[in-house]
């Protein structure tokens, strides 16, 4: 799982800082002029840390929040756009290759005015076959259209990861269909004025499209209503997190059997699929209710919602103005706070980042990757692994039968650092720029092709699944890795510069909590070689949930918002890789610090500065609306309690900064795990 994650793609993209004041300073490792010194640290760590920051940054207006990952990702964006520009300057960079790829898509997309010119016509060759829907036959034939065009509508398919046999990918179905966060959206009562205001939004961008009003108010009540079904039969962002509940894998001629009205062996001939018995279907009771709507929902109701499906997903910016600021109006500025859109060249930058990132991280890697900092880290994870051997073996609720087989997974972590140095690349890829919305369709189809070529062919677990210049650490348990992309190894994280203790505070942090990622309640469900497979006694596993249980009702006792708590099953996974993370990290910096003693710097002793330096870790400002959608969607708690939560379990904390028993940061009970 990734340390930090985004909610929605189209509010992915980066932001420019206006204020230098409102910034990190980078000038030395911890730049204590960001702290507040009149709160106690034992009362609120948190604003102890970065009070002072927090009073004086301001969220800039085409964001939703602005915090340490985000002052980073802007100092990136600035590199990524000096790399893309450049390239787009260059009209005669070779056919194919990086340069001409990543220059000519930014500038299709930069160039508003041939967008603006050409209306609708990148959409109208899918608007016209919905049009003619007239039969069940009709509406899967459309979705296949779709599908093939890289349009998501219904449901999702391609490869992945077979769970139970993680050396083979496998054909793979997964729930979709809705245009909100998650299926509580359409079906909680708590969000009825949310859904109000989508209605409205689904009704202007039908008035966009060339509806007159009664029948854009008629299209918009016909989606909800199908989205609706597909909701109520959807699984929450809890329940997807569950492994075990989200592996079904059937013959193919059961899903036949499990969704009659669709033909599946027509949709996978006619999208290109290589031939297959197995399946997973990870969300049956979502098939089971497609299946009725295709004979409950009319051709024409289908047509509304299909027609739908497109202009959304064509909106953000693919399209004329009108629509891109409608769709921000609703999805950024009303789902999430934020005030202004992004310039143009943000979202470009951001979209090229996205959509070509291999190749924009061949350009990256030369200008901004040191490999010494390689060294020093490969150097850090190997002391933290070697404090998990240790501390796995000291457990005293897990049994030596048990240890033995955690060892075994310990030892079986893959570890990236830095970057591919066998990428995939983009052989066959055109891109011009002329056509926007063909490029992005062009990279697409080969994503597809792609994904569909993996099914039933060995799964390559030396893969990267992020770009080197990606701000962002993460964990695969079907694989068994780990990943830190050239990106991440820089201040506030890392620097090479800086003593032990911010290192160990900041990427030490890091390299902990991804390993534990490896060893909480969803990860631990997978053996070293990434399968789904118990390795636990049943003793053992209860021993675990029980003190599982003790994170789960710290963190939901914290409230975000006036009646809004954390939700503390569906953010179970990070807070027990923080609380693992962190506890590692420190013990791994005081067995570097009995060699290489730090020093007292600014007043503050090296224990005290590494847990300064992983309060400054999620520093954060972040809109209320924003705020409410991570809550309701995203495993990672806020940063407030990411950071209290943490150090309010530490023992090694309260020490440091002699915290006493009955401060707000000294828990009477203590959660502990690994």
């Amino acid at each position: 799982m990734r340390l930090f994650t985004k909610f929605h793609k189209a509010a992915a993209s980066l932001f420019l800082l206006a204020l230098a004041i409102t910034t990190f300073a980078q000038s030395k490792a911890f730049d204590v002029s960001q702290m507040d010194t009149s709160v106690e640290a034992c009362e609120n760590f948190y604003d102890y840390a970065n009070g002072t920051w927090l009073k004086t940054a301001q969220i800039p207006g085409d964001r939703a929040r602005y915090g340490t990952f985000d002052i980073v990702r802007e100092r990136n964006q600035n590199i990524l756009r000096e790399i893309i520009e450049t390239a787009a300057k260059n009209t005669k960079a070779p056919k194919g290759s990086n340069e001409q790829l990543i220059g000519d898509f930014y500038a299709s997309c930069m160039d508003e005015a041939t967008i603006e010119a050409d209306g609708l016509k990148p959409i109208e060759p899918y608007l016209k076959q919905i049009e003619r829907i007239k039969t069940l036959r009709d509406v899967q034939n459309a979705i296949t259209m779709m599908h093939k065009e890289v349009l998501p509508a219904v449901f999702n398919f391609g490869a992945n990861i077979d769970q139970k046999n993680s050396s083979m990918n496998i054909a793979s179905l997964r729930q979709a269909g809705l245009s909100l966060p998650n299926r509580d959206y359409y079906t909680n009562e708590k969000f009825k004025e949310t859904l109000d205001k989508y209605r409205a939004h689904v009704e202007r961008m039908f008035a966009l499209l060339g509806d007159d009003a009664p029948q854009a108010k008629a299209n918009a009540d016909t989606v909800l209503r199908i989205q609706t079904r597909f909701a109520q039969n959807s699984k929450s962002p809890l329940e997807l997190r569950d492994p075990d509940k989200n592996h079904n894998k059937i013959p193919v001629a059961d899903l036949q059997k499990l969704t009659p009205n669709f033909d599946w062996n027509a949709y996978f001939k006619d999208l290109g699929a290589p031939a297959f018995t197995e399946i997973n279907v990870g969300q049956p009771q979502f098939f089971e209710e497609f299946n009725r709507l295709l004979s409950d929902v009319s051709p024409a109701d289908w047509k509304t919602y299909l027609r739908w499906m497109t202009i959304f997903n064509a909106s953000s910016f693919a399209l004329p103005k009108r629509f891109a600021d409608e769709n921000f109006d609703f999805y950024s500025r009303t789902l999430r706070g934020v005030k202004e859109q992004q310039p143009r060249w943000k979202r470009c930058v951001g979209d090229t980042d996205d959509l070509l990132g291999e190749a924009v991280g061949a350009e990256y890697v030369k200008k901004n990757f040191k490999p010494e900092a390689k060294k020093r880290m490969d150097e850090m994870i190997e002391n933290l692994f070697a404090v998990y051997r240790e501390r796995i073996g000291k457990l005293d609720w897990m049994s030596a039968e048990t240890k033995e087989k955690a060892l075994v997974k310990l030892y079986s972590v893959r570890r990236k650092v830095g970057y591919d140095e066998n990428p995939l690349g983009y052989a066959g890829l055109k891109i011009d720029r002329r056509h926007f919305w063909e490029n992005l369709t062009r990279i697409g189809q080969l994503e597809n092709e792609r994904g569909l070529a993996d099914i039933c062919k060995p799964f390559d677990k030396n893969r990267w699944r992020m770009t080197p210049q990606t701000v962002n650490a993460g964990y695969s348990a079907v694989v068994n890795d780990i990943h830190f992309p050239a990106a991440m190894l820089q201040p506030p994280f890392f620097d090479f510069s800086a003593d032990d203790a911010i290192n160990y505070g900041g990427i030490g942090f890091t390299i902990g909590h991804e390993v534990t990622h490896g060893f909480d309640n969803r990860g631990s469900k997978y053996d070293g070689d990434g399968n789904l497979k118990s390795w636990w006694t049943p003793e053992d596993r209860q021993k675990f949930e029980e003190k599982a249980s003790c994170v789960i009702n710290q963190y939901a006792a914290y409230e975000v918002l006036p009646g809004l708590k954390i939700n503390g099953e569906l953010t179970l996974p990070e807070n027990i890789a923080d609380l693992g993370g962190l506890s590692i990290a420190y013990e791994a910096f005081k067995k570097a610090q009995a060699k290489n003693p730090g020093k007292t710097i600014d007043g503050f002793k090296p224990e005290q500065r590494f847990f300064l330096s992983y309060g400054r870790t999620f520093a954060a400002k972040i809109t209320d609306e924003a705020a409410r959608v991570q809550t309701q969607n995203d495993p990672h708690s806020l940063g407030r309690f990411r950071i209290n939560g943490v150090l309010s379990n530490m023992p090694e904390f309260a020490e440091a900064f002699g915290c006493k028993i009955g401060k707000p940061m000294v828990r009477e009970n203590r959660c502990r795990i690994w």
